[in-house]
């Protein structure tokens, strides 16, 4: 018999209308910290978008009373077990998007989206010739995992996207086009994106990397890599076959490595992967300057850990 873990990670989204945005966060923080849970949520006019941990009867009360509004009766949480809190603080914070793409001619996924797909479609599709498979996330996420065969584009945050794929892309309307992210929450926008601009085939993946993973039938093929979360676990394995690899190297001595961190300047913080013997040599820090700057928490968090 599988033993339970005491913590569960929730994450989930919504597009719903919510009025007010502000004193819906205002009111949902309170009501998070009197639960206990911890995490991040984005709330938004267009809708919510979360990522918490607590205990099991936590995160239940909390599924619980969410789907209690009928707003978000229907909200799909992808549910992963875990050893303890996945994050330090608890923030609900109101903003202009759940996902920011910024589009002059803003979409709603309710109205207009690609058609999704579940793993198993998705699946069969990634074999398929003259098919465009587009990963939707940042560079820094696709580094260190993405579905064989995809188009990694070079971007930083989710906003430059648009503008990436009208330079890269915009001959291939015609193409049959299956995107993919991490749960699938930035997909039903972008997705509505690439019909506004005229592609006539728009796929995106059912509940996205995470539960693709998860999903018995496929259990993750043709996913090489890690997936990367947006919590203190930094990545999850997808592939639960014999093809999983790791496909990232160390940025400073190349060698294989799936192992991600942040750089210690505080002004730089830039997500690189790293090697534990090169976290020592460089002092976590992705160039000269980091290494040199005066606020550079390096030395200052490893005493802190030898003291704990």
């Amino acid at each position: 018999m599988t033993e339970h873990k005491p913590y569960r990670i929730l994450l989930y989204y919504k597009y719903v209308k919510i009025d007010e945005p502000e004193t819906f966060a205002a009111a949902h923080l309170d009501f998070c910290k009197a639960l206990g849970v911890k995490g991040r949520i984005l709330v938004a006019s267009e809708g919510i978008n979360g990522t918490l941990s607590g205990t099991v009867e936590q995160t239940q009360k909390y599924m619980d009373t969410l789907k209690s509004d009928p707003r978000f009766s229907d909200t799909v949480f992808k549910i992963d077990e875990a050893d303890q809190h996945a994050f330090k603080k608890i923030f609900v914070r109101p903003r202009k998007e759940i996902v920011s793409l910024n589009l002059d001619n803003d979409v709603n996924p309710n109205d207009l989206t690609g058609k999704h797909l579940s793993p198993k479609e998705f699946y069969d599709d990634l074999q398929k010739e003259d098919v465009i498979v587009i990963d939707a996330r940042n560079d820094y996420e696709h580094q260190i995992g993405h579905f064989r065969n995809a188009i990694l584009p070079d971007v930083e945050a989710f906003r430059d996207l648009p503008k990436w794929i009208k330079e890269n892309l915009s001959e291939h309307k015609d193409k049959k086009v299956l995107t993919y992210c991490t749960g699938g929450i930035r997909c039903e926008k972008f997705t509505g994106y690439l019909i506004q601009e005229g592609f006539q085939d728009v796929n995106q993946l059912h509940g996205g990397i995470v539960e693709y993973g998860k999903d018995p039938e496929v259990q993750g093929r043709l996913y090489d890599g890690k997936c990367y979360v947006f919590d203190e676990r930094i990545s999850v394995p997808i592939n639960r076959t014999e093809e999983d690899k790791v496909i990232s190297h160390c940025y400073y001595c190349g060698r294989v490595e799936d192992r991600l961190v942040n750089c210690a300047n505080p002004e730089c913080n830039r997500q690189h992967v790293c090697c534990h013997d090169c976290e020592e040599i460089y002092h976590r820090s992705c160039s000269k300057e980091c290494r040199e700057h005066p606020r550079n928490r390096f030395e200052k968090e490893k005493k802190m850990a030898i003291e704990s």
